[in-house]
């Protein structure tokens, strides 16, 4: 049995737990078994079932509603143990990535991140991942007993596969050592479309000369439904709040689109956004090391080019509405 664990912010399943479904429900056709999801405070799964999920462990605490590393971990343990999973699927988003060394030491088990197909083999396991921010992949063999792979973002995609889900309330054993960390506060991007969840982002940088002039910014994401996000230089100079800043020290984005405006593209920044699908620059420098990485670039005047550009999406969405 194949165990994926479903994250959810404010009780609802994310996509990137969908994605993980799907992800574990291919391993589990693999391997001719079933896929059991586990969710904690979640207001509804039966969307789960959509993914490939035949079961669901549905877990309601109210000292798990906010994330804490050591006690998901322990839930997520205690329900494989339960249902006698080999198998483990996380996402590799910030909250898996904290809480798998926590998890793979309890079950003394492997763990491979940044995972990017299913396995190639399943006896032995292997598995591909990008290594070295994205710049090159490996392919990993899991030895031990019980095996962690979390899926990197957007790398598996999100497939349909109608299964009659059961649903089953479960309790995990939590004692207060779970609870030796203690979640004070936390502060949340206000933005329409998280950064973490876009399709589409739009970056800016220093190019943009100033915060008054992000406007044409935000009127760009607003048009394609994207989020907005910045360089750390950018976030360094309080133009933009620090829950934008892209790059390796900063958020990584996995996104389908991203697009690049005044950004010149320092290794850093390059390094986190690398996962993206497809990547667009506009810099009036034609040397920018970001035209290198791009998959289509224009040189040219950023005040000029993003007004017209959002002009002209405005008149195509108006004419195919």
């Amino acid at each position: 049995m194949i165990l994926v664990y479903t994250e959810s912010e404010e009780g609802k399943i994310k996509k990137i737990a969908l994605e993980a479904v799907s992800y574990a429900k291919g391993i589990a056709d693999q391997m001719g078994t079933s896929v059991t999801a586990v969710a904690i405070n979640a207001n509804d799964t039966s969307e789960l079932g959509k993914y490939g999920a035949s079961k669901v462990l549905e877990v309601s605490d109210d000292k798990l509603n906010k994330f804490n590393g050591e006690a998901y971990a322990d839930v997520i343990g205690q329900a494989a143990k339960s249902e006698g999973a080999k198998v483990i699927v996380l996402t590799s988003s910030a909250n898996s990535k904290f809480l798998a060394p926590t998890l793979a030491v309890n079950l003394e088990a492997g763990f491979v991140p940044n995972v990017v197909e299913l396995p190639s083999s399943t006896s032995p396991f292997k598995v591909k991942h990008s290594v070295f921010t994205n710049k090159a992949f490996a392919n990993t063999e899991i030895t031990t007993d019980i095996k962690i792979v979390g899926i990197g973002k957007n790398s598996y995609g999100l497939k349909e596969n109608e299964t009659s889900a059961t649903t089953e309330a479960f309790t995990a054993n939590l004692d207060a050592h779970d609870f030796d960390m203690e979640v004070v506060s936390v502060d949340k991007a206000t933005d329409t479309v998280t950064i973490a969840d876009a399709e589409i982002v739009v970056s800016g940088g220093r190019g943009l000369k100033g915060p008054e002039n992000w406007g044409m910014i935000e009127e760009l994401a607003d048009i394609l439904g994207a989020a907005t996000a910045c360089s750390k230089p950018v976030s360094d100079m309080g133009w933009r709040p620090h829950s934008e800043h892209v790059g390796q020290t900063g958020k990584p984005v996995a996104s389908n689109l991203y697009i690049a405006i005044g950004i010149s593209g320092a290794i850093q920044h390059l390094a986190g956004i690398n996962a993206s699908k497809v990547k667009v620059v506009i810099n009036n420098d034609p040397e920018a090391p970001f035209f290198k990485a791009a998959d289509y670039g224009m040189v040219g005047d950023a005040f000029e080019i993003v007004p017209e550009l959002n002009k002209k999406l405005k008149e195509f969405k108006a004419q195919n509405a």
